[in-house]
């Protein structure tokens, strides 16, 4: 079948006007992401101050675009939002999109996730600073600000303020992931005001982030399927980088940087999904964070995708777009719906080739 998700990914990367392009037909989930932004050695993107950008956007969709979240902030704390052009008769369910990029690269545009507002949702796309900026935790202090700032604009976008989920995948999901078990919890100083918000959300989507900077090493090294492509505590190593310390220095950094850490019964349910043959972020740590989860009672899938690695075209199938509006429907608009998991066999994919 000939469409947008029969492109294979490579460790290039797609072109900002292919993937507007994908946007603007409605295809664009996560099987475009690649390694290419994680990658050690990649030069960092800078963040764009260029004035607002001719958008072609699905049918329907409305944007406004580089909102800042923080009042005189950083070029970088700013929010893409994404509405339906029609006015909706009722507050409409938000979903928080986070960008992947080693937290020192990417961009929050374009938003794969954008062909969510026409299932009912609004969609929000979240910048925050990189880690050769400001080191941790100003990424998810960003984060938290934004979460607080569409909470304290609700009324004047229609956002339900009782129905915020996340999602991201890479950094990103490492970003849900702390979003999700950290919120509510003032772990971190909040910046940027809106402080009576609660920057608790709902529900997160979390695609393959990592979920503890102490256990990463071992599992990489212990990953049987593939190398890990990363020299941890390298001047390359983007996990190291973002904390401002060598990974095994420092436990007091690798417990505050890690989603596992703050898991509790209070965490909101969570989506994982994961390649088995990831190269970056191993298997074992979406493993861990649902066995943690789990243990606490909370509701949790993960999603297995046999033979993928750090993104790829079985990301990008109907099934795996399906499963992620079942979630989100289920637990922003209180569907009653079944979460269901994808058989592995329908996920599966021959493996990439071994990192030289």
């Amino acid at each position: 079948m000939k469409s947008c998700f029969s492109l294979v990914l490579s460790p290039g990367v797609f072109t900002k006007q292919i993937l507007a392009a994908m946007i603007c037909c409605g295809t664009l989930w996560f099987a475009t992401l690649s390694v290419a932004d994680d990658q050690p050695g990649n030069k960092p993107a800078t963040k764009s101050t260029a004035p607002q950008r001719q958008v072609k956007l699905p049918p329907g969709v409305r944007m406004e675009q580089d909102i800042p979240y923080i009042v005189a902030g950083d070029d970088a704390q700013r929010l893409d939002l994404y509405l339906p052009e029609t006015p909706p008769k009722a507050p409409l369910p938000l979903i928080v999109h986070i960008h992947g990029g080693g937290w020192r690269s990417g961009n929050k545009f374009p938003c794969p996730v954008v062909p969510l507002v026409g299932h009912g949702y609004a969609v929000a796309s979240v910048e925050y600073r990189f880690s050769q900026q400001a080191l941790f935790p100003a990424q998810i202090q960003d984060c938290q600000a934004a979460i607080r700032w569409l909470r304290a604009h609700c009324d004047t976008y229609q956002i339900d303020p009782d129905h915020v989920g996340v999602i991201g995948a890479s950094a990103g999901g490492h970003l849900s992931a702390l979003v999700g078990t950290s919120g509510g919890k003032q772990a971190f100083p909040a910046i940027g005001g809106n402080e009576q918000q609660t920057d608790r959300v709902q529900c997160v989507c979390d695609i393959f982030g990592p979920s503890n900077f102490a256990t990463v090493m071992q599992q990489a090294a212990d990953d049987g399927n593939i190398r890990n492509i990363f020299k941890f505590n390298s001047p390359s190593d983007p996990y190291s980088l973002l904390i401002g310390a060598a990974l095994d220095a420092d436990s007091s950094k690798t417990a505050a940087v890690s989603p596992v850490y703050y898991v509790s019964e209070e965490s909101p349910p969570m989506l994982i999904f994961h390649g088995t043959h990831d190269a970056l972020v191993p298997y074992a740590q979406s493993a861990e964070l649902a066995a943690a989860l789990k243990a606490k009672r909370v509701d949790v899938w993960l999603q297995t995708l046999p033979g993928s690695g750090h993104g790829g075209p079985a990301f990008g199938k109907p099934a795996v777009q399906q499963l992620t509006r079942t979630f989100f429907d289920r637990y922003l608009k209180k569907a009653d719906v079944e979460i269901e998991l994808i058989p592995e066999a329908d996920l599966a994919v021959d493996p990439p080739k071994p990192a030289r």
